[in-house]
């Protein structure tokens, strides 16, 4: 079902993301006194009296600065203006109305979108300062003050909003929904392939590196299913980490990881993998989530017969901690296999929330120890008693045993080995926790793969 869209809009530096992040319920848009922090649009939704919608934090509308990243945002910013259903145009009541403001309240009028006037930065309580009746002349109706920071006049805001949006339903059925984020190194293509996805520049596209901040979802919906696509800040080495905006951005990666369902690591085929790449493939492996390996820019490679080959054999090598991950080679740019990318993220999925039972688990671990015995040390063997699944996502199993210490990292990538080769489970790491007889906690010996 359709919900509104609500674009948070205005000149750099006015709360605009503070705004956001107070009405999102949580920090997804970086927040910082550098003007122009934020690039890209971010999504996020609002609920407010029962009802949900969806709010747009925008870069802020410069008209002066002429660099091509400026012109970018201003490009953006009016696209969000042009998609959405209710403007909000924040202002700063410390620096009264500026020429900027007069220049984007003339954008809004001929948009003629309905549009709620944010007057923020009200941070005292009681009768607004003098200078909050000046934004009367804008000709945008009754301005309302708010404070972002302290969250006063965020209700008020919210009932103009409301008042001014048209009727819907909610969609409360969210169960079908696949969050998939894209991670990678800087400028390895991750916005691109978005924007491929959607059909429009919704993320900000350049040469430069480290481009996008913030962690951007955008939702799609296409003959494979629908999904929430995270579009994440390239992650960088420590040493080139330099402000407190890409250390933030570093965050935003690692918590975009975390609620993802499905990652598509990101490997620029004309550098190769390097060892940035490597590391970011161990977030994902670390967080348990299902990955796939996506070798961008292969439009570009000078190729023969050999070299599909030579690049996967090189990926098990350097990814030898993610055996199971399939890879995929795709052009951003063309749109090549992109088809092919949304049926693996399916699949993927599919593995990391795979359920076998205990029976069954059983069988197969009877048969891996009839044909391998399991290892003895100083002439104590290894019993294993049984093996149960306890969750999903990854999948999760636990082997009650003798002795811990004689559950060897060998034998378990063995086990490892056979349920792989009987589910396929393609695409999902294995977790596996290990238990002495009687023993109530987790042993030391503990694994996850």
């Amino acid at each position: 079902m359709y919900k509104p869209v609500v674009a948070i809009v205005g000149r750099p530096n006015v709360g605009k993301s503070t705004l956001f992040n107070r009405l999102a319920g949580r920090r997804l848009s970086i927040v910082d006194d550098t003007a122009g922090v934020t690039r890209d649009m971010l999504f996020s939704d609002c609920e407010w009296n029962g009802k949900s919608i969806s709010i747009v934090d925008t870069g802020g509308l410069d008209f002066v600065s002429g660099d091509s990243m400026t012109l970018g945002v201003v490009e953006q910013t009016c696209r969000a203006i042009d998609f959405c259903d209710v403007i909000v145009f924040v202002v700063n009541v410390r620096d009264g109305i500026l020429a900027s403001d007069e220049e984007i309240a003339n954008i809004i009028k001929k948009s003629g979108k309905p549009v709620v006037l944010c007057v923020n930065k009200c941070d005292t309580v009681g009768e607004p300062p003098a200078e909050f009746y000046e934004f009367y002349n804008l000709g945008l109706a009754d301005p309302i003050e708010v404070s972002s920071v302290h969250g006063h006049g965020t209700g008020d805001l919210l009932d103009a909003v409301y008042a001014k949006l048209p009727d819907w339903e909610n969609d409360e059925n969210q169960d079908d929904v696949l969050n998939v984020a894209i991670v990678g190194k800087p400028n390895a293509g991750k916005s691109s392939l978005v924007n491929k996805i959607l059909g429009e520049q919704r993320c900000l596209v350049s040469d430069a590196a480290g481009t996008t901040r913030d962690s951007i979802d955008a939702k799609v919906q296409n003959k494979f299913g629908r999904y929430n696509l995270i579009d994440t800040a390239g992650l960088r080495r420590k040493s080139k980490i330099s402000d407190s905006i890409e250390k933030y951005s570093v965050i935003r990666a690692k918590l975009a990881i975390d609620r993802s369902d499905v990652c598509i690591i990101m490997i620029d085929a004309s550098e190769g993998i390097t060892e940035q790449d490597t590391k970011i493939a161990g977030l994902a492996h670390e967080a348990g989530k299902g990955c796939i390996i996506a070798v961008n820019k292969w439009d570009i490679v000078e190729k023969n017969e050999k070299t599909m080959s030579e690049f996967r054999e090189k990926i098990k090598r350097d990814l030898k901690f993610m055996q199971y991950a399939p890879t995929i080679f795709i052009s951003a740019k063309t749109g090549q296999r992109i088809d092919r990318l949304f049926e693996l993220i399916n699949f993927v999925s599919q593995s990391c929330t795979t359920r076998i039972s205990t029976g069954t688990l059983n069988d197969i671990l009877a048969e891996a120890m009839t044909r391998y015995q399991p290892p003895t040390d100083k002439g104590k063997r290894l019993k294993i008693y049984y093996m149960t699944q306890v969750s999903v996502k990854p999948p999760t199993f636990v082997f009650f045993v003798n002795t811990a210490q004689l559950f060897h990292f060998s034998y378990q990538r063995y086990i490892e080995n056979c349920i792989r080769n009987m589910f396929g489970l393609e695409g999902t790491p294995i977790r596996f926790i290990i238990r002495q007889k009687n023993e109530d906690k987790p042993s030391k010996n503990s694994v996850g793969r």
